[in-house]
């Protein structure tokens, strides 16, 4: 691969620096001159893979291709521009993206004009870039976490000047605010209150493809929940890295409990956080989470592992009792709530008696959820560097006993709701039968019912008649 001079590549080393120096706020969007309308009588369409935070950037991808001039198509086929928003969580989601890269070969044969772009975590990796540069040129355009905001200028150099264009940024990161958005939900709405981590969990791609910590000011925040609660939005979901360390970046007196609280008293009717992490969930937090009806008794609270030694060579940074101990206080304090995690199997050297004692915390907890993964590497991050003597068979097992245990707790959980009567936020159709509706509990339930003359965004009171180990069935009553 040829370096270009205007090449602006992924640097992982670069990107776990953290200094003190002011994080930059910019309250403006402009689209330069030459960019305006580019997009006038052309389509565009996105592919998101990954998390909320990725959701909600592809909205803003979404609402600056608008402003262009471009409009949303829900078909990869007879469009002018694609734009691939990637997760780097995973090699699976990695791979993933690079096949539907591929398959969007033929639609670049057939159309030489079509813009092929890739942004999000992927873009920031520095051996997937050089992957996609040398053996995929349908991609035309490579941008990464940071630059965003960008994207008019960088389009017109894709279709005008006939560029390829590489700008990833691996610096800390500014906070831009008031860039355009596309909601893609009606009544459901993802809100930003941080971006990047400070946490550098040792598996963990995230701090140096996301950046350093950077809080949005409460005031801003407060002004796009405004917005959400005067659009008729019915729940909003603030979203954040580590939404527990929120505003530690901006002032050290400013917390989450305190936004969290400011949140609740728009009287948005539903609202929801993710994601947590327990080294600085805040007695606080509970609190204000168990005064507020309108604050979902629902908390995802992630795991990883029950063993000391283990959680110490993630960073942690707390063990499995102070884990416990806060597991009980949120499920003391906090009535009716559902709690969810997150759980790695066969992280490096991981011993049969360290993964009993993941078992041993998912039988006293008994979760309403929990979502399991084997490890896998990231490039750039101390645990891939570690040995890991673990053959991929003992880790498929270990994960099958993980999930054989925690599914008959969530199934018991959910057998508890039978003959009862919840409120469901109905989301529109099941996506496994259309004759069926299917919405969410208030502690995030999917509750799949029947019933007449409802519209996305109702509330409705179903009766569960069956309780299954992933969701509910019932009637609207």
């Amino acid at each position: 691969m040829n370096k270009r001079p205007e090449w602006i590549l992924p640097n992982l080393k670069k990107a776990q620096v953290r200094t003190k120096n002011t994080i930059e706020r910019i309250d403006s969007f402009i689209i330069p001159e030459n960019a305006k309308f580019i997009g006038n009588g052309k389509k565009y369409y996105i592919s998101t893979y990954g998390c909320q935070a990725n959701e909600r950037d592809s909205e803003t991808l979404a609402g600056i291709l608008d402003s262009l001039g471009f409009e949303k198509s829900e078909s990869p086929e007879d469009v002018d521009v694609i734009l691939i928003n990637t997760c780097a969580i995973r090699q699976n989601a990695e791979e993933k993206v690079l096949g539907e890269i591929g398959n969007f070969k033929r639609l670049y044969r057939a159309n030489k004009d079509l813009v092929i772009g890739v942004c999000g975590c992927m873009a920031q990796e520095e051996g997937l870039v050089n992957t996609l540069l040398e053996k995929y040129p349908q991609v035309r355009l490579l941008f990464g976490t940071h630059n965003i905001h960008r994207l008019p200028e960088m389009l017109y150099s894709v279709m005008f000047e006939k560029k390829r264009v590489v700008k990833i940024y691996s610096k800390e990161g500014e906070v831009y605010e008031n860039l355009p958005v596309h909601r893609f939900g009606k009544h459901k709405a993802w809100v930003n209150i941080m971006y990047g981590c400070d946490k550098f969990c040792t598996y963990c791609i995230v701090p140096y493809t996301r950046g350093k910590q950077r809080s949005r000011t409460m005031d801003q925040i407060l002004f796009e929940v405004k917005e959400l609660y005067d659009q008729g939005y019915k729940e909003i979901t603030l979203l954040g890295q580590n939404v527990n360390a929120y505003g530690k970046d901006i002032d050290p007196n400013m917390n989450f409990a305190c936004l969290l609280e400011e949140v609740a008293k728009i009287g948005i009717p539903r609202i929801r956080f993710t994601t947590s992490h327990p080294w600085d969930f805040s007695d606080d937090m509970i609190d204000v989470i168990a005064k507020y009806d309108n604050i979902m008794p629902f908390v995802h609270l992630p795991l990883q592992s029950g063993d000391d030694e283990i959680l110490k060579r993630m960073g942690r940074r707390y063990t499995s009792e102070s884990y416990m101990e806060l597991f009980n206080k949120i499920v003391t304090k906090i009535d009716r709530v559902a709690v969810s995690t997150d759980v790695i199997v066969g992280f490096p050297n991981e011993s049969d008696e360290q993964f009993e004692h993941t078992l041993e915390i998912m039988e006293k907890c008994k979760f309403d959820n929990a979502f399991t993964f084997i490890f896998s590497p990231r490039p750039g991050t101390p645990a891939a560097r570690m040995e890991d003597p673990i053959d991929f068979e003992t880790k498929k097992e270990r994960l099958a006993r993980l999930n054989t245990l925690w599914n008959k707790y969530a199934l018991e959980k959910n057998k508890a709701y039978e003959g009862k009567v919840v409120k469901v936020l109905v989301d529109g159709f099941s996506k496994k039968d259309d004759h069926v509706y299917s919405g969410y509990t208030d502690t995030n339930k999917l509750v799949n019912f029947t019933g007449e003359n409802i519209q996305p965004g109702d509330f409705v009171d179903v009766l569960i008649e069956t309780g299954k180990t992933f969701s509910l069935d019932g009637r609207v009553v």
